[in-house]
This record gives structure tokens, sequence and C-alpha cells, in this order.
């Protein structure tokens, strides 16, 4: 009877490990040393296991940085409500948000355009991180016009949510206008703060809210990692 390859055996063990959550997704597993020394085999024969694993969508490789248990993308459905927090409860996950910095300047042509101001008007800057599960998956910035909304900052900081603060600010309902998607690579920066690689594939979003009058009062950009979020369009998307 043919013996298993040792290297397949270390891939069924590993995957054994996933298995029972011993490597919960998007964990990084121990490095190729380490694995050579609890199995007992060489660096070759630990990176054929990996390698294998990885074809098989288990794994992925993060350049300078390891490899990690392969993580299931999260569905952010875009309609003509987009609730960041509450589509992901919805879905059974655990979204989370963490400030980075609120400021105020003047808006350059491309926001005073998108929030239909005049070029130069007061406006306020919001950066943020959105999580879900645990995980960075979202860096942000969204612009709002501070004649309208003076008090917008304090506010923001105390509810650290978008759809909060307009309810605080007696906007109880919003849509979307438009949202544009292009892939770009990740900077150094936006690496950074996702916790990804530079060059990692992102999925960028631009878009433009509005209040039920068509008044736009959100212009935002967020950078997702292209691994971790599956932007997905629904009917009532398509129908409008």
């Amino acid at each position: 009877m043919a013996r298993t390859a040792i290297w397949k055996s270390i891939a069924q063990s590993l995957t054994r490990d996933i298995a029972v959550g011993r490597y919960a997704m998007g964990a990084k597993l121990p490095s190729e040393a380490q694995l050579s020394a609890q199995f007992g085999v060489n660096r070759h024969t630990v990176r054929r296991a990996l390698a294998e694993l990885s074809e098989q969508g288990l794994l992925h490789a993060r350049r300078g940085s390891g490899v990690f248990v392969a993580t299931t993308p999260a569905d952010y459905p875009l309609g003509k409500r987009v609730r960041f927090r509450q589509s992901l409860r919805a879905a059974g996950h655990i979204p989370g948000g963490e400030q980075l910095a609120i400021t105020t300047r003047s808006a350059d042509p491309k926001e005073a355009e998108a929030l239909q101001v005049s070029a130069g008007t007061l406006i306020h800057i919001c950066d943020a991180l959105s999580f879900v599960d645990g995980q960075p998956v979202g860096l942000s910035q969204s612009c709002f016009d501070a004649e309208r909304f003076p008090d917008l900052p304090k506010i923001h900081r105390d509810t650290k949510s978008v759809t909060a603060t307009f309810h605080a600010l007696g906007l109880n309902d919003y849509t979307r206008v438009w949202t544009r998607i292009t892939a770009i690579s990740a900077s150094p920066f936006q690496a950074g703060h996702l916790r990804l690689t530079e060059g990692d594939p992102l999925l960028r979003s631009e878009c433009v809210n509005a209040d039920l009058s068509g008044t736009p009062i959100e212009y935002g950009i967020t950078y997702f990692a292209g691994n971790r979020i599956a932007l997905t369009v629904d009917g009532e998307a398509l129908e409008a």
C-alpha cells in the first residue's frame, strides 16, 4: 500500500486545524521554520504543503508578512439605501469602526461639485477605519457641508456612525445618489491601516448620499480590502 507523501500529511493536518478553529479566518500561521520544527521536516516539504493549501484557497501569502488563513469576503450591498453597519449585522457579522481624524477645511473643486457647494466652502472631513468581525476592511474619508452641519464633528465623535450622526441632526433617512467603483493597488499608507501588504488589491468606492429632497449631504471615498469585502448590487439598485 502506497504511503501518503509527507507534505500531503502536513497539508491534511493543517486543514484539520483550520476546520476545528485552531487557526481562525484571517489568522497568521506559524513561520516555515516553526512548522518545519513542529513536523520534523525541512522547509521545502512545509512549503509544498502550504502551496497546496493556497491552491485550494485555504491560505494566502502576504509578501513580507507571512501566510494567513483565507477569509470569506463579507457581502456589502450597494443599493438606494446603503447602511454599512446595519447590512453587516443583518448578515450575521460584527461591524465596528475607529475614527482617525475629524477636521474642517475649504472644499477643493471636486468635493464642492459633489456636494453642490461653492469652491472654498468650509467642509468637515471625517477619516475612519471600518471593521468586520475584528478585521479592518475599509479606510474612508467622508465630506460634509460645514455650514449646513456646524455641529457634525462633535456629534460624530460621540456616535462614531454616519447614520447615527444624521439621525441626531434630524435626518432620519437619506439615499445613495451614485457610486463609482474602481480597482487599485494599496499604497504603503493604505496597507498599513488595513493590515495588508503594499500592492494588495483594493476596491475604491466613491459615492454621494443625498437627503430626500435630492440635496447632497455626504461625499465619500472608501478603500476596501479586496479579499475581505464583496460589494454587491441589489435588485432595487438595478431597477433604479
